[in-house]
Formats: structure tokens, sequence, C-alpha cells
């Protein structure tokens, strides 16, 4: 089936990166579906997010599914010191595989934004992002091994008016990833970036943006498990990859318009929200 694992590709993964990986973002969408590709592939797992009702959700399906060790850790990655803290609860592990998934997005008009909102989605999606690439580097590299998963975007590849900065963060990722693949394999880590299109989970309700047609987290999840160790950058699902064909000859200044017309309509029903918001004062 199209959203498992082979029993190869499980094999596979458990060989290379050993017993514990560490997921964030795992309580919902693309996060919590690779927990559970993992758990079928005999990972214990860690799992890592600010929703302990969700965690503890997930925690009793993997343990009742597949009798793993399940451990949860509560932490609000905008935080710079619950980051920190994350490490240091996770210090004694043998973890073999981290996966970074924990993100979110903004949409509309970037100077109408409250800063504080934006600035909380650079600390989680590149800070923090940022801090634990470089605890996990440096780890794996000294072992010689291990595996390292970033989450971009479809939009990291140009700007996206009224996703601006939700866009700029991720392109900051992909930047990151695609280097670090480079940098770490000599030590014997492998280090993938996935870049996925409009995924359903709770990111569509967060960002504000109404995502018809989003792909299904397991239609990404397992693309990505596969291609780890195998690609530095991959466009998981079917969507993805139409999308990417269908702009594939277009100069970049001409995909910036696409994109505007693409968010415009996502984020339209914002301004009818605002009218009324007015209107009623």
């Amino acid at each position: 089936m199209a959203n498992k694992l082979s029993y190869n590709d499980r094999n596979r993964l458990i060989t290379r990166y050993g017993r514990w990986a560490l997921v964030t973002g795992a309580s919902s969408g693309i996060g919590k579906e690779i927990c559970k590709q993992l758990a079928e592939s005999t990972f214990n797992l860690i799992i890592v997010g600010r929703n302990e009702k969700h965690l503890q959700n997930l925690q009793s399906e993997l343990l009742a599914k597949y009798n793993v060790d399940v451990e949860i850790v509560i932490a609000d990655l905008s935080q710079e010191e619950e980051v920190h803290q994350l490490i240091k609860k996770t210090s004694q592990k043998q973890i073999g595989l981290a996966v970074l998934s924990a993100g979110y997005g903004t949409s509309g008009s970037f100077i109408d934004n409250p800063l504080s909102d934006e600035l909380n989605m650079l600390d989680v999606n590149c800070k923090a992002l940022t801090i634990l690439a470089h605890h996990f580097g440096n780890r794996f590299s000294n072992n010689m091994t291990g595996g390292l998963v970033l989450l971009g975007s479809l939009v990291s590849f140009q700007g996206v008016p009224y996703a601006a900065h939700y866009a700029a963060t991720k392109a900051y990722v992909l930047s990151l990833g695609e280097a670090l693949h480079h940098e770490l394999k000599p030590h014997g880590v492998d280090v993938l970036t996935a870049c996925p299109g409009p995924v359903a989970s709770g990111f569509g309700s967060r960002a504000d943006m109404k995502m018809d047609g989003a792909m299904r987290p397991e239609d990404i999840a397992v693309p990505i498990l596969k291609s780890l160790g195998k690609k530095s950058v991959i466009l998981p699902g079917l969507l993805t990859k139409i999308l990417t064909y269908a702009l594939r000859t277009v100069p970049r200044w001409g995909k910036v318009l696409i994109m505007k017309k693409v968010m415009t309509d996502m984020t339209k029903h914002q301004k009818s929200v605002r009218l009324v918001n007015t209107l009623a004062k």
C-alpha cells in the first residue's frame, strides 16, 4: 500500500538508525503520522509537543498497537529554555533519528499581523530547529551514524505574498538542510529536507487559511521515511509533484505571482472577517 512502509523499508530504518527516534511536532499532522510509521517499524519514540492530551492519546495508541516504548516531552519550542530542557531530558537516550517537524504558519498581510506572532513563528520554525539540528548533528557525527529530517515546504522555493514570513522561514529550513546533507554525510549522518505541498492537518486552521484539496499526512510521511538516506531533498505526495511539475518552466518572478493568486484565494475570507469586526466596533 502507498501509505505503508514495506518490510524492507522498516528493516533498513531500524538497522541504520537504531531503536530510538525523537519526533517534534508529534501531536498532529505529519509529525504524528511519522510517529505511527516509526512505531510500526519497532522504533521506541520520544514524542514532543505542546498539547499533552494529544500526546497522551498518541502514546496510548502506539503502546497498544506496537508494544514499543513511548516517552512524552511537553515543550513549547518557541521558548529557547524549553528547547535546551528537551535536549537535557533526552541526553541519556540512544537516539539515532531526529525528525524536526514542529512548525506553524501565519498568513495574510505581513504588516497587518502582530509582530509578536511573526517572531514566535520564527523562533519555532527556525531558531528551535537550528538549536536541535546543531545538537543532533554533533551527537550523530560523534557516533558516525544517524538521521536528521527537517520539514520545509513547497513554499520554500520562492517568495509567497500573504504568507511572506512563513515562506521565508521555510526557505531558511531548505537552505540549511541542503547544506547539512553535504557537511554531515562524511560523518555518517543522513540529512533529508522534506518540502510537501498543502497537507490536511491543524496547520490550515492555525494559519487561518482555507486549504481545499490538501493531502493526507500518511501520503507525506511514508515517502519521507523511504527517502531518508537516499536523497537530500524530497517533494513528497502526488499533489506536491503535480504542482512542482506545473511550475517547472515558470521563472521565479512568475512563481511569486502565481503564489500570490493562490494565497489570495486561501486568505480572502480574512478580509470579510476584518470588515465585520470593523463594522461591529
